[in-house]
């Protein structure tokens, strides 16, 4: 690879839009909770907890907070019910989207994302139509900037721990994994991560520019800034359409 990559742009990005968005620990917390609902509320056991209290503390929320989404999690505080499902259908130019959400009511999210994509050039589409183009995988990112290490050295430790791929350009190596966590491996040798999260890559992309390019930029940077999405994936070429929008 050449050039900056995806999560180059998005590790700053990010920290811009979830400073401006104000909507962060909210959508923390509603992670936390469907996490300890469905695995238990120990992270040491719970895997997916785990990544979760790490990226809540990450981004400074408040160990009573964390505490409390647990607690509502597993039941020992009553609160709202939420249901964790995907949206799924097509952006300008046929681009496959597909929306993860975390909703205590389908029928305002459905109508919010459906007004969205319609506003948008795109459309929102029938359950299963692009789910079948994106797989679930692990994704580690460390900012060459933040690190000393080789890339000899991040080969060798992706091999040893599993993974399935590295891809390497200037500014980061991505390495991708199978779902299950190769992050401790990592951790264990005191390597910082950019980014550790579960992800929906697509099987192949496709490549689309002018007023399509912007549109979908447009949508998908206001798909991620609604509440009760909790992440947004698309197969355009790279991945980056957020940064179009800007």
């Amino acid at each position: 690879m050449s050039g900056h990559s995806k999560w180059h742009n998005r590790i700053h990005r990010k920290s811009r839009q979830d400073a401006k968005r104000g909507a962060l620990f909210s959508k923390l917390g509603k992670e936390m909770l469907i996490a300890a609902r469905a695995g238990g509320g120990d992270p040491v056991t719970n895997g997916r907890l785990r990544l979760a209290v790490d990226r809540a503390r990450e981004a400074g929320v408040p160990a009573e907070n964390i505490r409390r989404a647990i607690e509502r999690g597993t039941g020992a505080d009553e609160g709202a019910h939420f249901e964790e499902f995907n949206y799924e259908g097509y952006g300008p130019g046929g681009v496959a989207v597909l929306v993860a959400v975390q909703t205590d009511n389908r029928n305002r999210t459905a109508g919010d994302l459906r007004h969205l994509f319609g506003r948008h050039g795109g459309n929102l589409g029938e359950a299963g139509c692009v789910a079948w183009m994106f797989d679930k995988k692990g994704v580690l990112v460390i900012d060459r900037s933040e690190s000393d290490l080789t890339e000899e050295a991040v080969l060798e430790l992706a091999l040893d721990s599993g993974a399935e791929d590295v891809r390497v350009d200037q500014d980061t190596f991505e390495i991708v994994t199978a779902p299950e966590e190769v992050r401790q491996r990592f951790a264990a040798q005191h390597v910082p991560l950019a980014v550790a999260e579960l992800t929906m890559q697509p099987r192949s992309s496709i490549e689309i520019g002018g007023k399509d390019a912007e549109q979908l930029g447009h949508l998908v940077e206001l798909l991620e800034e609604h509440d009760d999405v909790s992440s947004v994936y698309t197969n355009h070429q790279a991945q980056d359409v957020e940064a179009l929008a800007e």
